[in-house]
């Protein structure tokens, strides 16, 4: 009997719908933001796409996450009628959907002209680099997330505000909690093993109803793909039970905002060992660790806007609150915005800790993963560790990163690594999209706004 986790290969997928006697399958692909977007589809159009693909409107590129038509893009638009997008099947990525009895799901990205500004395809063409210079690279992401005794509806009705929390008050790595809800964390955990992204780890963390788990390591691609799944069914585990999960970067100004850490590391693919991993130096830092290291801390400022593509990610980016200012590095060294992990072969990784939960796991990932393979092959080398609190410090004006989205959007579209390593028609596709995000978000009046200005100027 065929299992999703052993299909490679489209015969091996027509082969478990076959013995399944589904009728439909569901298709889903992620967008610009990290959405997963898909349908059902026949079992003969299934099968015919498994050989020659399919055809997706290619709007899922050209729009924002409320479906709001992005106004200056060049890839797609009114000006091109908005046509369909080629588009191939990954037999590989086949999962059961646990909720959706027989039903199996299986991942797509988009293919030929398409390929250029998918954000998987981005992140398959700084693996395969990377593979091109002799390293498999090694990903592992964890994330924090809140959840809310709400629904969609009271949400809404509420306008956002006075929301309740699942559980209440501060209480990090509570064994009273996760034991009276000891049902819920054993679904998540379920769900996680179902669909393939194991959960090494899950807890409370500090805050109202935020919890944190972090996803087992696995080739870049796969873990990317693990991540994007995760963050889309916790959400549908949580609507399910009448519940909300966010991964907003940061929902409230009372609260620590919401990370999506990444723990990278490289492997030489000649000898199979750690890339990173050289016992004869201290903290066992390789001379190629300290390049990968160098390279994303020099572009941190470039890239930002790949780990941090909304204007509320800039709500978490301010000192004391566990997320980074300035990119700066340290071993096992939390206030820094790269944490090196000295350990074995095994162990010996870098997290990159920028990031918060709202990024696109395909293009967060391939901002730090690209970022240290450019630093390897420029063989470059970072500057001093941070010893102490980092917010505390002053640092190099170049290590400063841009303060808004706007910002680091000019930031992308000027830099010549981030052309090299994703592309121009990536480059200019995606910085158009977060220019569009900043002008959408500057055309509302807020709350604080009003609260301020309204009598008294």
């Amino acid at each position: 009997m065929l299992k999703p986790r052993d299909i490679r290969t489209a015969e091996d997928a027509r082969g478990i719908v076959e013995e399944r006697s589904l009728s439909h399958v569901k298709v889903g692909l992620f967008d610009n933001d990290g959405v997963l977007r898909g349908k059902y589809m026949s079992r003969d159009k299934f099968f015919s796409s498994l050989e020659h693909g399919f055809s997706f409107c290619d709007v899922v590129l050209g729009w924002d996450v409320k479906d709001q038509l992005y106004d200056n893009a060049r890839y797609t638009g009114w000006h091109t009628g908005y046509p369909d997008a080629p588009v191939r099947i990954l037999p590989h990525s086949c999962r059961e959907l646990p909720f959706e009895e027989s039903t199996l799901l299986f991942l797509a990205e988009f293919d030929q002209h398409a390929e250029a500004v998918c954000p998987r395809a981005t992140l398959r063409r700084v693996v395969e680099k990377c593979r091109e210079a002799g390293f498999d690279p090694l990903a592992s992401l964890e994330y924090e997330f809140f959840l809310f005794d709400e629904t969609p509806d009271s949400a809404r009705e509420k306008g956002f505000r006075n929301l309740k929390p699942f559980t209440p008050d501060w209480f990090g790595y509570s064994v009273i909690r996760n034991s009276v809800h000891a049902e819920l964390y054993r679904e998540i955990l379920d769900l996680a093993e179902r669909m393939d992204f194991p959960i090494e780890g899950l807890h409370t963390e500090t805050g109202p109803g935020v919890l944190e788990a972090a996803i087992a390591v696995d080739g870049a691609e796969a873990a990317a793909d693990k991540a994007g799944l995760f963050k889309t069914f916790i959400k549908v585990l949580a609507q399910r039970r009448g519940l909300m999960a966010t991964f907003m970067a940061k929902w409230s100004g009372d609260y620590p905002g919401q990370s999506g850490h990444i723990h990278l590391s490289l492997r030489d693919r000649d000898s199979g060992k750690s890339a990173f991993h050289d016992p004869g130096q201290p903290r066992n830092i390789s001379a190629v660790q300290r390049r990968f290291l160098a390279g994303q801390q020099r572009l941190m400022p470039e890239l930002l806007s790949l780990l941090a593509p909304t204007v509320n990610s800039y709500r978490r980016l301010v000192p004391g609150f566990w997320a980074p200012t300035d990119a700066t590095w340290g071993v096992e060294n939390r206030t820094a915005a790269l944490r090196v992990i000295p350990g074995s072969d095994k162990s010996q990784r870098t997290e990159y800790r920028l990031g918060a939960a709202d990024a696109n796991p395909y293009l967060a990932l391939a901002a730090a993963l690209g970022s240290g393979l450019y630093g390897v092959l420029q063989q470059w080398e970072p500057g001093e560790p941070v010893d102490g609190n980092a917010y505390a410090l002053e640092h190099p004006r170049e290590l400063a990163l841009p303060r808004t989205l706007w910002e680091s959007a000019q930031r992308l579209k000027t830099s010549e690594a981030a052309r090299e390593l994703f592309g121009n028609a990536f480059v200019e596709h995606f910085a158009a999209s977060r220019e569009w995000e900043e002008r959408e978000y500057r055309r509302h009046v807020g709350d604080w706004e009003l609260d301020r200005y309204f009598e008294i100027i």
